[in-house]
């Protein structure tokens, strides 16, 4: 019981450990040159919860929902295409081995295969959607607020 109630209250401080640097990407991100949006919301020490979106003709259209938290020892992102995979959630793993950017990683998913995060600066990420053969499409994203 006593090892129970000490990882119950170590949880959120090894997440934080493993996860303090993805919190850069609380706010809304804007992709350049494109109206297509990223927003994320922390929920909580262990979980950020947010949404793709694209706006036309001045109405906000929300494409995906993603989370990132803690589940089963592991970093996911997941993400709900709503037009795709019938709405299913897909899980990504966080790449552990990787310093210089934040990759979550899934080889059994057709496309992509990889969702990878680069902090540029406080305000400017690097965003990589890759594929098969890591083929893909990239774009920079500023910080809105």
């Amino acid at each position: 019981m006593k090892t129970l109630i000490s990882l119950l209250i170590l949880f959120p401080f090894l997440f934080a450990q493993t996860n303090t640097d993805l919190h850069f990407l609380e706010g809304t991100w804007k992709a350049e040159n494109k109206e297509s949006y990223e927003s994320w919301k922390r929920t909580g020490d262990d979980q950020l919860k947010g949404n793709s979106y694209k706006i036309k003709a001045g109405k906000k259209i929300i494409t995906e929902e993603l989370q990132i938290r803690h589940l089963n020892n592991k970093v996911v992102y997941q993400a709900r295409v709503l037009n795709q995979n019938n709405a299913q959630v897909i899980e990504f793993e966080l790449n552990k081995n990787l310093k210089n950017k934040y990759s979550f990683e899934n080889s059994d998913h057709d496309f992509p295969k990889k969702i990878q995060y680069t902090k540029l600066n406080d305000t400017t990420i690097f965003v990589e959607v890759l594929g098969e053969n890591d083929k893909g499409y990239a774009y920079k994203m500023g910080k809105l607020k």
